[in-house]
């Protein structure tokens, strides 16, 4: 995908692209049960698709408050959701965290935290099972932060086909994926067109569609 590609879509796409971020930032303001439920929707997203933890999170419903283990396994088990043992043993164990952290207050956690937004990464990526630096960003621009890269193969492919990355080879590790979430700064910048947006494009580019 060219640059001029980017800046392109960027204009056809302005109304969807508004809209959806708009959503995010809706999201955030519903309170805490949408924000834990965007969470766990981050969780079940991870090495599947968008469309899968969408589907996931609607069978689920309100289990992921008050349901054990085994009633959120076997939910997702009859959703045909993939990975229904483990999923189910990282909600049940994010939900205990959040609690433990911040009494399910989550809103209230990210106020404070919210002008340090590494400090802010570093809660959920450290505190929600099954959530790394990737989920961890994609469940903070789902939620209205838009500052983050979301670096899955997706975004690397464009990023390495753009010459911004070397490699479309997918971060390692912390040190990797901030070194090129600041490369992809800086693509954003010299586009002109902000990280959230330049990411929505790019993954619409490989998938056809804009979703979250």
């Amino acid at each position: 995908m060219l640059e001029s590609d980017i800046k392109n879509k960027k204009k056809e796409q302005a109304d969807i692209l508004k809209n959806r971020l708009s959503e995010f930032e809706q999201t955030y303001q519903k309170g805490d049960k949408e924000i834990f439920r965007e969470l766990c929707f981050c969780i079940l997203t991870a090495n599947a698709s968008a469309r899968g933890g969408m589907k996931a999170i609607e069978a689920l419903g309100n289990l992921i408050f008050t349901g054990s283990e085994k009633e959120i396994s076997s939910a997702l088990h009859k959703a045909g959701y993939r990975f229904w043992r483990k999923r189910a043993n990282y909600i049940t164990e994010t939900r205990k965290a959040m609690k433990e952290q911040c009494n399910m207050q989550l809103k209230k956690e990210i106020e404070k935290k919210r002008e340090n937004i590494e400090e802010l990464r570093a809660f959920f990526d450290e505190n929600a099972k099954g959530i790394g630096m990737k989920e961890a960003s994609h469940f903070l621009r789902n939620i209205g932060f838009r500052e983050y890269a979301i670096l899955d193969k997706h975004i690397v492919n464009c990023l390495h086909a753009t010459k911004v990355l070397k490699t479309n080879n997918k971060p390692k590790n912390k040190a990797e994926y901030l070194e090129m979430e600041h490369k992809m700064k800086e693509f954003s910048k010299k586009l002109k067109v902000p990280m959230a947006e330049l990411d929505l494009i790019l993954w619409s580019s490989k998938t056809g569609e804009i979703l979250k």
